[in-house]
């Protein structure tokens, strides 16, 4: 038995995802980083064991009616954990967060700045006092009540809706309105309702024309529809809705970003009259403190909205302290150019990891595990030295700090690591070494050993010479003014620059539109499917003809058994108790509801009669279960799979399983998915690959592969585009556009263009001195 005060973590016989019975000590009051490749174990063994089960102790001592409103990672398949506090977890959130969510929401600023106007602001003579929440645009006691808290408001015009007037409304005259059969049915309710849908726009009266485009009227009526040889079509009710409401409905209740994006072409965006863009009501915006409102102060930088704090009353004084020690850790993690307004989903992942810490130091908790996913993500080599400061300020104040992490500094940085491998998925789960870091030199297979002590410099390549320009701008949009670039066709470009300098933006503007470009492809790391129903193998269009594959056997054609049977998405040939989901959700009173595999199939997603169908002695749901490598050698003689697969290969993806649910892969593998599935068209004609960047999250094993990989379609003939941090990545580019030298309004210009070799000489550039260093050995990432 260890006493209560062991020093260490200890972790026995864990066995969460591909761990093989891992016991591995990381002692406490240390900076400990969990690396390995990508896909070895490391998130498995610090988030899935060792924070699951913290969370999971936690929670044993809450109240269990309390217990089922939180949202529980479940118990983690372990022996025992001894020697361990109570965690904290701070994970990369994928999820899109919504226009509403901005700095001074993400980091509780805002809070506190709405509190010091409510009880320390001048108010106009004779008004009463409001309450903070009549300072918020996301309340309905605050926001503003034309632009419902918004700051602008979106208005269409016929010209929009209707941008070539010579056709009629049969030919597609209104743009903005749904295409399939939705639009036909709006097209057959204006038949019905006795308008001539066959003559060109412009003949229509302008009354009429009006009517069609903007009325709020929703008139029903009976729609007789024209019958196609064949087939009988019943009449319906139909209901007429005019494209203006189509539009600002899809655009503002629409979930698909896609919809979304399509309405938004169909409107203009002006500040709110009411408001002016302050977003608030008119008695919230009449309330000040030192001469300004509430939305003028925080579209202020924050290192500017720090000085401006009064310090004359006792409340004011107050707020004031809490604000200032709020803005501080912003500020010295590099974030003072930020201001509380800007929306969250204008920010890179780096800053929104940097928020979140930030606001973590604020918070004064001590004696607790920080469990941290990868927060050098997104982070330029000088802002990596502030947050190793940051990491070491959080010990400092009593605290153990893990880190799943794949940046080298920050390895070196570390007192202890704990390297897991010695590959990934059925090859990986083992912990090769956990110790003090320089003793990793010693460990023969480990990957992160070899880039870890590699002091060699960047192997010289001959720079590539470009067969054209894309020339773009000159852009002013965000922190960028009058910005023109030129990107060189056929060769390898890295855009780097600090967190905030404008990098995305000025790859943002290369669009399909612009001559020389030809094919555009963007590779972002956006998931690949919202639900547990997308998977690698659908996503990838494998899954078409492995069922194709299956269909065709003797036994599926002598039951009659079409492709469609083998999918888990239609009724037929899946399980009906799950509908293919693979497992069911359990209610469980006081307790929060769990997810079990489903009591009929077992989790194989398919009904009894699918499942006899084999394949080579494997049915439907054993094919899904097989990993991209053993899937390889499994379909070897079936062309059309067999590309697929070895594309997924080439880019590092072996160890996933075939029928990995969307929902549990990386920002990393969801864009090593979408490479994959570009690399096994084999387009002939040019393409210009846009990456933003595409190592975060990869180990630099895996960094080599996807270079490799992308070298080779510059090889082909294509152009390659990255925004990175990566140096290794910079140092291997053909040209280099390094923007800055500062974030916000400190950055958005070029500093540097050329080749690599020219940018890591160039003055005045953050970029330039580890740039230098990697090109002649020192540190690469």
């Amino acid at each position: 038995m260890h006493s209560p005060h062991d020093p260490y973590v200890r972790v026995r016989d864990a066995r969460e995802h591909n761990l093989k019975g891992v016991d591995v000590d990381v002692p406490r009051d240390v900076v400990a980083v969990f690396t390995g490749v990508s896909g070895s174990g490391k998130s498995s063994l610090a988030f899935g064991t060792v924070y699951a089960e913290a969370q999971r102790r936690y929670f044993e001592s809450v109240a269990p009616y309390a217990r089922r409103l939180i949202h529980q990672v479940g118990a983690p398949k372990v022996g025992e954990i001894t020697g361990l506090p109570p965690a904290v977890s701070l994970q990369q959130r994928r999820a899109a967060p919504t226009s509403r969510s901005s700095v001074g929401t993400v980091t509780n600023l805002s809070n506190s700045l709405r509190m010091l106007f409510s009880r320390a602001g001048d108010y106009p003579p004779g008004a009463e006092q409001l309450d903070s929440d009549a300072f918020s645009p996301n309340t309905a006691a605050g926001a503003c009540p034309e632009c419902h808290g918004l700051g602008r408001v979106h208005r269409t015009t016929e010209e929009l809706l209707v941008p070539d007037p010579a056709l009629s409304i049969r030919d597609g005259a209104i743009a903005a309105w749904p295409g399939a059969w939705q639009g036909k049915n709006l097209r057959d309710v204006l038949d019905a309702l006795g308008h001539d849908v066959d003559r060109p726009w412009r003949e229509l009266p302008a009354a009429e024309r009006e009517w069609i485009l903007f009325t709020d009227e929703q008139p029903v009526v009976t729609v007789h529809p024209v019958r196609d040889a064949g087939r009988i079509q019943r009449p319906y009710q139909g209901t007429y809705t005019s494209a203006r409401r189509y539009v600002m409905k899809t655009f503002s209740d629409s979930r698909s970003a896609t919809l979304r994006a399509k309405a938004e072409r169909f409107l203009t965006s002006a500040p709110c009259p009411v408001c002016g863009g302050g977003r608030l009501r008119p008695e919230s915006l009449a309330v000040t403190v030192g001469g300004r409102t509430i939305a003028e102060l925080a579209a202020l930088p924050l290192t500017e909205l720090a000085g401006l704090l009064p310090a004359d009353g006792e409340t004011a004084k107050v707020l004031t302290g809490d604000l200032v020690s709020r803005i501080t850790p912003v500020v010295e993690l590099g974030l003072g150019y930020l201001s509380l307004d800007r929306s969250t989903p204008t920010l890179s992942a780096g800053e929104l990891q940097r928020l979140r810490l930030a606001t973590q130091l604020r918070s004064g908790l001590f004696g607790v595990v920080y469990v941290l996913d990868e927060p050098s993500a997104g982070l330029h080599p000088a802002d990596t030295e502030a947050l190793l400061t940051v990491l070491e300020r959080l010990k400092a104040a009593g605290n153990s700090v893990f880190v799943v992490e794949h940046h080298l500094e920050v390895m070196r940085g570390a007192d202890w690591i704990v390297d897991v491998g010695p590959l990934a998925g059925e090859h990986g789960g083992r912990v090769l070494y956990s110790g003090p870091v320089a003793g990793l030199a010693e460990v023969a297979g480990s990957a992160t050993a070899r880039h870890l002590f590699d002091r060699s410099p960047a192997p010289a390549r001959r720079v590539r010479t470009p067969r054209g320009r894309v020339t773009v701008g000159p852009v002013s949009r965000h922190n960028l003014r009058g910005v023109r670039a030129e990107f060189p066709l056929g060769v390898l470009t890295a855009v780097t620059g600090v967190s905030g300098s404008g990098k995305s933006t000025l790859v943002g503007e290369i669009t399909g539109d612009l001559p020389e470009v030809g094919r555009l492809v963007s590779v972002d790391q956006r998931p690949i499917g919202r639900t547990p129903r997308s998977n690698l193998a659908t996503y990838t269009g494998l899954f078409d003809v492995v069922r194709k594959v299956f269909a065709a056997t003797d036994e599926a054609r002598e039951r009659g058994y079409g492709v469609g049977r083998f999918s888990f998405n239609v009724p037929g040939g899946r399980c009906e108790t799950c509908q293919g989901e693979g497992f069911v959700s359990v209610e469980l009173l006081f307790l929060p509801s769990t997810y079990a595999p489903c009591p009929d199939c077992g989790g194989a997603r398919y009904n009894p009669g699918t499942l006899e169908v084999a394949y080579r002695g494997r049915n439907i749901a054993g094919v899904l279960d097989l990993t991209v490598e053993e899937a390889a050698e499994f379909f070897a003689d079936t062309p059309a799979v067999a590309r697929s697969l070895a594309a997924l290969l080439d880019v590092g993806l072996g160890y996933l399983r075939l029928g990995q649910p969307a929902t549990e892969l990386s920002g990393g593998e969801a864009q090593r998915i979408k490479l994959a599935s570009e690399l096994q068209r084999g387009r002939r004609s040019h393409t210009l690959y846009l990456l933003d960047e595409p190592t975060t999250g990869l180990h630099p094993a895996d960094v080599e592969v996807l270079m490799r990989q992308l070298h080779g379609l510059v090889d082909a003939g294509h152009t390659v585009v990255v925004v990175e941090h990566d140096m290794s990545v910079v140092a291997g580019a053909d040209h280099v556009i390094d923007l800055g030298p500062g974030g916000g309004d400190a950055g958005g210009r070029i500093v540097a263009a050329g080749p690599p070799g020219e940018v890591a000489r160039a003055s005045g550039s953050a970029t330039a001195p580890y740039l230098e260093r990697a090109l002649d050995g020192g540190t690469r990432r």
